[in-house]
Order: structure tokens, then sequence, then C-alpha cells
């Protein structure tokens, strides 16, 4: 239990619910007692009154009799069913408070964790699967709603009902409360048991399930891919395989709940039987009614479901505390990005880099090695190197997605560490080199930066990218909606809108991480020669492997391995006639070997 303590606060929060929800319990409760003692005084008088019938009969008042007779059963049965009906009305009100309750810290919990998820480093997304957080946001929590809502509702009703009607039992005949109550343990261990045989035949399901989605989902995703291979047989045979173990898995579990109500069923007969035989005995001794056997009968059924819930109920608080404890794994995860002075001053572009160096905390491979660079306000730095050279980790740290271990990198002489993270990352346009659209209109995608979306600035961004025209030949222009991961347009188009999106918010820093990869030469000088109007008096970071992009630089770096192996202009490092010259001189010849062959 000691995971779901953590869970005190809502319940707390929504007392009043709860504190309801106790009271209501309570009362419908008392409503379902009041009707056994009914039933049992209507049998008893309806006994007595028979004996005293046949006399009454004889001396010709038979009629009379039998219309106080009637009134009065009459009477007890209008009772017993307004009793009904109050505890109807009475258990609506209990599910109406507690499961509410429970639907809103079901919301409150979501929020929580989707807060959370949102503060949390990089990292933490480059060491957790999305699926994991998907499961945990979403099963995980609905679980923990199961415990917050019909375990809580259910095990209020049996600590409240139980000591009720025990008593009153009690009060009645403790022989015959003791033998009508003995098959219930046994009812209650036995659910306990096949809860979680259906419990552990679920969790195999619900694995079966999510792997049955991903396949799909996969392969959705990759319907291109299939088709090209002509792979869609073994596709659909992959499937079926799957669908078969999800189907077997099901039908396990179906054969154990077709041992659920019979049991249950077989268990309370068999109390029933034992009430009727020892009643009927104690009946002809004289030492009960007739009308007792009737209330025992009653009560017994009244016990069967919160005796049989409690096994139930303990599965799901199970349940609740394993899923918890996930939850509570990522809610305890640590933010090590913080900022150390708040500083939200106006930022001009000013980037200091002093001996760099960084270690991926998860993977260990050490991405950069001591590597120092400055530009000045409305420079342009281009940093050149193969794959796996360092290049994305510079951006990656001046957008503090992760802090260096050593060194150190300051924005306008100070610590970038002192600045509001928000801030710091207001005033920087980031183009990734893997691309990601959201599945929303063009415009809306161009104006992600903003506060408020603005018709000319969307627009001026869309230009200034070379995806003004395209936009505008779609049917619906800038209101066009993306598909998946902006699976609508092209390559090149997606690295446009990317780049706008960019620039539409009027960063004081640039940086462009090998954006212009999946654009042909054409069009990556017309977005270079946009870029050139973009990045006048503006910090600028182009990180590439092509030279063609960098030469717009004031300065340029040349990475391997995570070093600076060269550094300068593009007329000096051609002079130098070392790593940069060779790749423009390659990267040239393929260049024109590709437009000959065109």
């Amino acid at each position: 239990m000691k995971p779901l303590w953590r869970l005190n606060k809502y319940l707390y929060k929504y007392k009043g619910l709860l504190l309801l929800g106790i009271l209501f319990t309570v009362i419908s409760n008392i409503f379902v007692i009041i009707p056994a003692q009914l039933v049992r005084l209507a049998i008893d008088y309806v006994v007595e009154s028979f004996s005293i019938f046949k006399p009454l009969e004889q001396g010709g008042m038979g009629d009379l009799a039998r219309d106080n007779f009637l009134k009065y059963v009459l009477v007890f049965g209008v009772l017993i069913l307004v009793m009904a009906l109050l505890r109807g009305f009475f258990l609506f009100l209990i599910r109406q408070t507690i499961i509410i309750m429970s639907r809103r810290v079901e919301y409150d919990i979501k929020n929580e964790i989707y807060e959370k998820y949102q503060s949390l480093p990089l990292s933490f997304y480059r060491k957790n699967s999305t699926g994991d957080l998907m499961a945990r946001i979403t099963e995980d929590v609905s679980r923990v709603r199961m415990y917050l809502g019909p375990a809580i509702m259910y095990g209020l009703n049996l600590l409240i009902l139980f000591p009720l009607v025990i008593s009153y039992m009690v009060m009645v005949n403790p022989e015959l409360t003791l033998y009508a109550l003995l098959p219930l343990p046994v009812l209650s261990i036995s659910i306990y048991f096949v809860n979680n045989l259906i419990n552990e035949r679920s969790e195999k399901i619900q694995r079966s399930l999510s792997g049955l989605s991903t396949f799909v989902q996969e392969a959705f995703s990759g319907i291109r891919v299939l088709k090209a291979f002509v792979r869609e047989n073994d596709s659909v045979r992959d499937f079926a395989d799957a669908s078969e173990d999800y189907k077997e898995k099901s039908i396990r579990l179906t054969r154990v709940n077709a041992l659920f109500f019979p049991l249950i069923m077989a268990l309370v007969g068999i109390s029933t039987i034992i009430t009727v035989y020892v009643g009927g005995i104690q009946v002809i001794n004289g030492e009960i009614g007739y009308g007792v056997i009737a209330e025992f009968i009653l009560y017994v059924n009244m016990l069967t479901w919160p005796v049989t819930s409690l096994g139930w109920v303990t599965s799901i608080v199970q349940r609740a505390a394993a899923s918890q404890t996930r939850i509570n794994e990522f809610l305890d995860e640590k933010n090590d990005i913080i900022s150390t002075e708040n500083i939200k001053t106006s930022i001009d572009g000013g980037i200091k880099v002093k001996d760099l160096t960084f270690v991926y905390p998860d993977s260990g491979i050490k991405a950069l090695d001591d590597v120092s660079f400055e530009i000045k306000a409305g420079q342009t730095l281009g940093i050149i190197g193969t794959t796996g050279s360092g290049k994305s980790t510079i951006a990656n740290l001046l957008m503090r997605m992760y802090d260096p271990k050593n060194g150190e990198i300051r924005i306008d002489g100070k610590n970038i560490e002192s600045y509001n993270i928000s801030h710091l990352r207001k005033n920087i346009g980031y183009v990734p080199q893997d691309v990601f659209l959201f599945s929303d209109t063009i415009g809306n995608n161009i104006a992600f930066g903003l506060d408020r979306p603005d018709q000319t600035i969307i627009h001026q961004a869309a230009k200034d990218a070379d995806v003004y025209q395209n936009i505008v030949d779609f049917p619906k222009g800038f209101e066009t909606m993306l598909g998946e991961r902006g699976i609508t347009l092209s390559g090149g188009q997606k690295q446009r809108v990317s780049i706008a999106r960019a620039i539409a918010k009027e960063p004081k820093i640039l940086i462009l991480d090998d954006c212009l990869s999946a654009v042909d030469t054409k069009t990556e000088n017309v977005i270079l020669e946009a870029l050139k109007k973009i990045m006048k008096d503006r910090t600028s970071v182009i990180i590439s492997h092509r030279v063609s992009s960098a030469k717009l630089a004031d300065q340029i770096i040349v990475l391997d391995d995570g070093k600076i192996i060269e550094r300068g202009n593009h007329e000096s490092l051609m002079s130098q006639k070392g790593v940069y010259a060779e790749l423009y001189e390659k990267q040239t010849q393929a260049g024109e070997s590709v437009d000959n062959d065109l």
C-alpha cells in the first residue's frame, strides 16, 4: 500500500465527495437491512394470522379477517418497495460522489504526469521508450483510478454492511449466524485466487494486444516500404500469427472467467441450504419462527457480493500499487537542467564556448573533446564534420537540452546556465535534421513558436524559407492539413516548413542542424540566398556535412571525432588544403557529376 499513500493528497482535495460517499453508503445499507426485517415480520404475521383465520372463518368473520390480513400484507409490500427505491436512489448518489471523485483524480494525475513529462530533459526520452511513456499515463493511471473508484466504493460497502448485517444476525440468532456464514470465507478466498488467474491472463492479453497494435502501427507507417518490397502477403501472414496468439490468450481468459459466477452461485447455494436446514430444525423445535429463515437467506445474499468483492478489491489494490509504483518512478525523476539565476534580459546573441567536453550520460559516448570557439553577435558560424563528429551535440548544448560536465558556454558574457530556460529557448530558432511536423495545418505548424499567430509573419517566414509558392499552390493553402509527421509534404518541403517555423519567431540566435540535407543543390542555393537576408544581424550556427552550406559563414570549424581539427573562413581553409578543402572538392565534383547525369 505504500506507493498508494501518494494519492492521499487527492483524497484530501476531494474529501467533500468522499465523505458524502461514505454517508450515502451508510444510508443505503440501512435501507438494505430494513426490508429483510420487514420480510421476517410479514412472514411471521401471515403464519400467525393463518392460525387464527380458520376459527374466525367458522365464526362468520372470515371476509373481515381476510381484508384486514391483506391490508397489512399490502402495507408490508409497499414499505419493502419504498425501501428498495430509497436504496437505489442512494446507490446512485454513491456513484455520483465516489466514482466522480475517482474520475477527477484520474484527470489530475494525467495532467500531473504530462506536465512532468514536459519538464524532463532530453536524456530522459533517450532512455525511455514512447510506448512505456504512453502506458504509464494511460493504462497505469486507469488501474489507479479503479482503486480510487470501485475499490474504495466496494471496500467501504463491505466495511459498513458487514458489521451492520452480522450484528443484526447475531441479535436475532447467533447459532444460525455461524452456520449461515461458514461458506463465505471460502468464497472470498476462492474469488481471490480466481481473480489472480484472471489478472495474470489479462496482463498477457494486454501485452499481446500491445504487440499487435505496435505491429499494425509499423505496418501502416511503413506501408510504402512494404509495397515497394512486395511484402504485403508476409505482413498479412505475420499479422495472422500475432492475432492467433491474441485469440488463444483471450480464450484462456474466457475459460477462467467462466468459473467466476458458477463459483459464487455454488457457495451461495450451499450457504442457503445450510441456513434452511439448520433454521428448519430450530423451527421444528420451536426456537424461531418461519420468518427468521427468510430473513437470514436475505442476509446471506446481501453479504455475497461484498464478500465476493473482497477478493476482487484486493486484486485491484495490488494492481494499483504496482501501477502507482511505475508512475512514481517517473514523477520522482529529477530535472538537472535548471536555471541558476533565472535571468530574462534581452539577448544579443554573442556566443563563447570554452574547453567544452561532453559525454552522453545514457550511452557513455564521448561526443565532444575540449572544443572552444567564439561567435560575435550577428556573425555566422559554420560547423562541418562527418556523421558522429559531434556537430548536433553542439546544437543540443546551445539549446540546453543537456549540460556539459566540463567546460562552459557563455551567451552575451553570461553563463548559459544563468538564463531562464524558456527565455533562452524562445530566443533560439532551431531547425533539426530530423524534421517533425504536427498533424495540423501548415500555417499552425509555422506559427508553432509564436504566442499569437500572425498571418503576416507566417507568410513572410514561408517566403524567406522558399516554401510560400508550394503552400499557396495547395487547394487550401496555409489551411492545408498535414498528415502524420507531415507525410503530405515532400522531404524538401518539410525541411523548408521547419525553417519557416524557426524564423517565424524572429530569434536572436538561429541554429540550422543539417537542415538542407534533404533538398537538392538548386533548392539549397535558393534557400541559402534567402537565408543570407534572414541571418543578417542575427547570430547563426550552420551545422552541415555539406561544405556549400557553410560557405556563408564568417567563421568555419571542422570537427572530427569530437575535436576541432581546422578553423577559419572559406578562403583560408581552402588555402590550407586540408580536410575542408578535400571535402569541398569531392562534393563539388559529385555535384557536377549529378548535374551532368541529369
